[in-house]
C-alpha cells in the first residue's frame, strides 16, 4: 500500500496526500464536494467555471501545509514570539498540529449547501451557516470520526473543529494562541490560504486575470508576528500571521486581486440574479422553504439534486418554482435597472434602496429584486517585519493597502418585458426617489 499519494492539479502541479488524508478523501461527506459548484451558477456568465469545492479543498490543504513549514522554521521565528508560543519548541506537538491543520483544511468546506453560497443565508434556520454545518459534518460523522481515531496518534475532532472554522464563527469556545495562528493560517482574512486557493482558482476557470498574483513569494515571506500598532507605537506581544517586508507588494496584489475579483466576477450583476432565481426557487422545492441541518439528510443534497429539480419544475407550469427555474434553464432572467451610482450616493447613501422600494411599488414586489451588499470591516491590518527588525503595521507601510476601496453592490432588477417602461420610469422620478426622506 502506498504511504503517499499524487494528485495533479491545475494550479499547484501535484497534491500529496498521506494515507490518512486519502482515507478523508474517499469518505462519503468529502466525495460529496464533488458535486458541489465552487462559483453557483457562474458557469452561466463564465463557461469555464465549473469547478467544484473538491479540488479547491485539495488545494487549501496544500497551501495550509507548505505555510505551516514555511512559519514553523527555526530561523523564520521572530525573537519576540519564541516565549509567547511554546508549540514551537516541541516537534511532537510540532508534528500533531501539522495533521490536525492539513485535516481541517481538507475538510474546511464540508458543509456547504448545493451551489455553495447562492443560497446560504436565507435557506438555513437562524444560527446555522456552512461553517456551523462544517463543524457538524466532522464533530457527528462516523465514517469521519473512525479514521480519526485510528490514527497514531489519534486527532481530536475538536482540535479539526476549531483550525477549520475559526474564532469568529465558534463564539465562546477558547483558543490558544497557537490554535488561533493555525486557524488564521485556514480562513485568516489577510493570509488565508482559502483566499488565496479560491482567488487563483476561480481566476483560472473563470478565464480572467484579475485573481493572479506570486503566492510563492507570498507564502515564503509569511511569518507569525507580534501585532503592530496602526499609530506607529509598540504593538501587543499577540502573535498573528504577518510578512516580511519583502512581501509586501504579493500581499498588496493579493488584497488588490480580491477586490477585483469581487467587482468583476463574484458581483457581476448577471450572476448575482441567477442566485436570487435560485433562492426563489429553492424557496418553493424545499420542504418548509429550509435546507435541512440534519448531518446525514444535509449530506444527501448536492448540485445534482437541485439540478434535476429545476429541470422538471423547468418544464411543469403547474410547479410552484416553475417561473425561476424557466428563467434559469431557458436564461431568461430579470434585467438591471440600476447599479450603484457615485452621483446619487452624494444625495443618499441609501440610494440603491429607496429605488428598489419605489420601483416594487410602481411594478409588483415579485416582479422587482434588489441585491445589496457592503464589506464590513474593511482591509485587514497584518504586521510587517522591516529590513532593521521593527514590527509595523501594513497600514503605516502601504498606501496602497490604505486605499483599497471598500467592495459594495446597489443591484435593482427587473422582469425583462418591463425594462424600457422602468428605465423611462426611472430617468423621469430618479431625483424625487433618491432625494432622503424622513426615515432616511
Amino acid at each position: 500500500m502506498k504511504e503517499y499519494h499524487e494528485i495533479r492539479d491545475p494550479l499547484h502541479v501535484f497534491i500529496r496526500l498521506d494515507s490518512d488524508e486519502r482515507k478523508v478523501l474517499d469518505s462519503y461527506p468529502f466525495q460529496r464536494l464533488r458535486y458541489i459548484h465552487q462559483l453557483a451558477l457562474s458557469y452561466l456568465v463564465y463557461p469555464g467555471a465549473t469547478h467544484r469545492r473538491f479540488e479547491h479543498s485539495l488545494g487549501v490543504m496544500e497551501l495550509a501545509g507548505r505555510v505551516f513549514d514555511v512559519v514553523t522554521r527555526p530561523e523564520a521565528i521572530d525573537d519576540k514570539i519564541k516565549s509567547v508560543i511554546p508549540e514551537l519548541h516541541n516537534k511532537d506537538k510540532l508534528s500533531y498540529w501539522r495533521r490536525v491543520l492539513r485535516m481541517a483544511a481538507l475538510c474546511h468546506d464540508m458543509g456547504h449547501l448545493p451551489f455553495s453560497h447562492a443560497a446560504e443565508k436565507d435557506l438555513l434556520p437562524v444560527g446555522f451557516d456552512h461553517e456551523t454545518m462544517t463543524g457538524e459534518i466532522i464533530r457527528n460523522h462516523e465514517e469521519l470520526s473512525s479514521i480519526w481515531q485510528q490514527m497514531t496518534p489519534p486527532l481530536r475532532c475538536e482540535d479539526i473543529i476549531k483550525l477549520a472554522v475559526g474564532p469568529k464563527k465558534l463564539k465562546g469556545v477558547k483558543f490558544t494562541d497557537w490554535e488561533a495562528i493555525l486557524s488564521e493560517i485556514i480562513v485568516g482574512d489577510a493570509f488565508g490560504v482559502d483566499r488565496i486557493d479560491y482567488l487563483l482558482r476561480d481566476s483560472y476557470h473563470a478565464g480572467v486575470a484579475y485573481g493572479r498574483f506570486d503566492h510563492y513569494r507570498l507564502l515564503d515571506t509569511l511569518r507569525i508576528l507580534p501585532r503592530a500598532a496602526t499609530d506607529g507605537s509598540e504593538g501587543s506581544l499577540e502573535p498573528v500571521l504577518g510578512i516580511e517586508e519583502g512581501g509586501i507588494h504579493t500581499a498588496e496584489a493579493l488584497l488588490l486581486a480580491r477586490y477585483f475579483m469581487y467587482g468583476q466576477v463574484y458581483f457581476h450583476p448577471v450572476r448575482r440574479i441567477y442566485d436570487i432565481h435560485l433562492k426563489d426557487f429553492l424557496e418553493k422545492w424545499l420542504p418548509s422553504g429550509k435546507f435541512p441541518t440534519n448531518v446525514e439528510r444535509f449530506l444527501a443534497l448536492t448540485d445534482s439534486e437541485v439540478i434535476t429539480a429545476l429541470l422538471k419544475a423547468s418544464r411543469d407550469p403547474g410547479h410552484p418554482g416553475h417561473d425561476p427555474a424557466r428563467r434559469i434553464v431557458e436564461h431568461k432572467h430579470y434585467k438591471l435597472l440600476y447599479k450603484r451610482n457615485p452621483a446619487d450616493l452624494q444625495i443618499n447613501i441609501r440610494a440603491g434602496e429607496a429605488i428598489f422600494r419605489s420601483a416594487s411599488a410602481r411594478f409588483g414586489e415579485d416582479l422587482v429584486r434588489g441585491d445589496f451588499y457592503k464589506e464590513k470591516g474593511g482591509i485587514p491590518d497584518f504586521p510587517v517585519k522591516t529590513k532593521d527588525g521593527r514590527i509595523v503595521s501594513s497600514l503605516v507601510i502601504s498606501d496602497t493597502l490604505r486605499n483599497i476601496p471598500v467592495v459594495a453592490v446597489d443591484y435593482v432588477f427587473i422582469r425583462e418585458d418591463l425594462l424600457k417602461e422602468a428605465q423611462e420610469w426611472l430617468e423621469k422620478n430618479r431625483e424625487e426617489i433618491i432625494r432622503p426622506g424622513e426615515e432616511e
